[in-house]
């Protein structure tokens, strides 16, 4: 198990139920990477790789 593995199940359990939006969810995101700015990098990759989930595989 990895180390994120442990709060990516914490997520799960406490707020499984809930349903948000994406622009809630890039809120969160924005607001998240103001308070630790050396997070920048893999909240946008990690953005990024969401945005293209559904992009063909050719392109």
């Amino acid at each position: 198990m990895y180390f994120t593995d442990r709060g990516i199940e914490e997520l799960q359990a406490r707020r499984g139920e809930e349903e948000v939006s994406l622009s809630w969810l890039a809120e969160q995101l924005s607001l998240f990477v103001d308070l630790n700015p050396e997070f920048e990098v893999p909240v946008e990759r990690l953005a990024t790789w969401l945005a293209r989930l559904d992009d063909d595989d050719d392109e």
